[in-house]
C-alpha cells in the first residue's frame, strides 16, 4: 500500500470539531510535563560523553544554569502512543523521553516550561498515512498550548524574555501561536527567538520575512532577537523524494514562497561543523533502531553523546526542496562510529520522505543551546 507521507501539522489546516472541548487547567502542576523546581523529564541527568575521533572519551556534566534570567517554552513533537485520536493529559514514556532528549539540554540557558497538551497522536498519523478517515480534533493542541502559554505569561513570566522551542507538531502549534497570539501584540517584545525544527515555515523566495509570519524575520545573527530559526534535515547522501512535503511549499501556497532554512550552527545557512548531542538509548527519537557503537572498545553510559567534528550542515536547495543537508565525516580507519540514527523506519526499511526528521534537533543541539545563551544575553542587554 502506498503511504502518503504528509507532515502531521499539515492536518492542522483542517477544520476543528463543532464544539471544542475546554482546555486543561494549567494552574494544576500535573498539566505540565516540565516546570522549574519540579522533578520531571527536564531536570534529570543531562550529562554527555564527548567521543573524539581517536575514541578518547571525556565526561561533560552539562550543568543547569544558576538562576537563569530567561525562559524556554517547549512544545514536543508527535510522540504520543495513546490509541485515541487525541492524546490524554498523562505523560507516556515517549512524551517523557522526547522531553529529556530535546528540552533538558536547554536548562543550561533558561528555565524550561513544557505543557502537556492533547496532541494528534501517532495512531492518527498512521491512519492518515494509510488513507483512513481522521477523527481527531485537529485544533485541540493549539487551544491547549495557547491556554498554557497564557497561564505561563500571567503567573510565571514576570517580564522575562522567552524562547519558543518546538519540533514537528510542536513547531506547527508554535507557528500558529505566534500568528494568532504574539505577532502585533505587546508580548512580541518578550520573544527572544523561536526555534521551529522539523516543520515547513514559508517565506517569500530570497527574503527573511513575510509568508507565514507578517513581522517575525528569520534569524541571521547569533545576537539577533525577535526572530525565527527553522530547518528540516536530510542526509546529503539521500535525495529529497517527490513524495516528501518537507522542504517544499504545499500546492496551496501562494506563488513565490519557499521553505525557510536557517542552519543553527551558521545562521546565514552556510556549511559548517555541527555540534550534535545524540541520545544514548533506543527510543522515539531514533525510531527504535539499535544505538550505534559510538567507539570501538568504549562503553558509553551517559544520556547524551557528543561527537565533535563528525557532522556538518548546510542549507541547500536539493530536488527543489530547501533542507539542512547533513554530512557525516566518516573515517573507517578510526575507532569512532561512522553512522548515526535518525531515519524514520517502517518494516525495517528507511522511509526517505521523512529525512532525518527524528533527530532534527539532536544534530545541532549544542549549537542551539549556545544560540539560546547568546540571544538571551543580547535581549537582556537591550532591555
Amino acid at each position: 500500500m502506498k503511504l502518503h507521507l504528509l507532515p502531521l501539522l499539515v492536518l492542522l489546516a483542517a477544520p476543528a470539531i463543532a464544539q471544542p472541548a475546554p482546555a486543561p487547567d494549567y494552574r494544576k502542576p500535573e498539566s505540565w510535563l516540565c516546570r522549574p523546581g519540579a522533578k520531571d523529564p527536564c531536570s534529570g541527568d543531562a550529562s554527555a560523553s564527548r567521543v573524539a575521533a581517536n575514541a578518547v572519551v571525556t565526561l561533560d556534566m552539562l550543568p543547569p544554569a544558576k538562576k537563569p534570567k530567561i525562559d524556554c517554552f517547549y512544545v514536543y513533537p508527535t510522540v504520543s502512543t495513546d490509541p485515541t485520536p487525541n492524546s490524554d493529559m498523562t505523560a507516556d514514556p515517549a512524551e517523557i523521553g522526547v522531553a529529556q532528549a530535546q528540552a533538558a539540554p536547554f536548562r543550561q540557558a533558561c528555565r524550561v516550561f513544557a505543557p502537556l497538551y492533547r496532541q494528534v497522536t501517532l495512531a492518527t498519523l498512521r491512519d492518515r498515512m494509510l488513507g483512513k478517515p481522521v477523527t481527531a480534533d485537529l485544533a485541540m493542541g493549539l487551544r491547549d498550548v495557547s491556554a498554557a502559554f497564557a497561564d505561563y505569561m500571567k503567573h510565571d513570566n514576570k517580564g522575562r524574555g522567552v524562547i519558543l522551542i518546538g519540533h514537528s507538531q510542536g513547531s506547527g502549534v508554535l507557528k500558529a501561536l505566534i500568528q494568532t497570539e504574539i505577532e502585533g501584540k505587546p508580548v512580541a517584545k518578550q520573544i527572544i527567538a523561536a526555534y521551529l525544527a522539523g516543520h515547513n515555515v514559508l517565506v517569500p523566495q530570497g527574503q527573511d520575512v513575510g509568508g507565514d509570519f507578517k513581522s517575525t524575520p528569520l534569524c541571521r545573527s547569533a545576537t539577533q532577537t525577535g526572530c525565527v530559526v527553522s530547518w528540516v534535515s536530510f542526509r546529503d547522501t539521500m535525495p529529497v523524494p517527490p513524495a516528501s512535503l518537507y522542504g517544499r511549499p504545499p500546492a496551496t501556497a501562494p506563488a513565490g514562497m519557499a521553505v525557510a532554512c536557517t542552519n543553527p550552527a551558521a545562521l546565514s545557512g552556510g556549511r559548517t561543523a555541527l555540534r550534535p548531542l545524540m541520545v544514548n538509548r533506543t527510543g522515539i527519537v531514533d525510531s527504535g533502531t539499535p544505538v550505534p557503537k559510538w567507539a570501538k572498545g568504549r562503553n558509553i553510559y551517559t544520556p547524551f553523546v557528543a561527537l565533535p567534528g563528525l557532522l556538518t550542515g548546510e542549507c541547500m536547495n536539493r530536488e527543489n526542496a530547501n533542507v539542512l543537508s547533513i554530512g557525516i565525516n566518516a573515517d573507517p580507519s578510526d575507532p569512532r562510529t561512522d553512522t548515526i540514527n535518525g531515519d524514520v523506519m517502517v518494516g525495517g526499511q528507511i522511509v526517505p520522505g521523512w529525512g532525518l526528521h527524528l533527530i532534527d534537533m539532536q544534530v545541532a543541539m549544542e549549537d542551539l543551546v549556545d544560540l539560546a545563551k547568546s540571544q538571551g544575553n543580547r535581549w537582556l542587554r537591550q532591555r
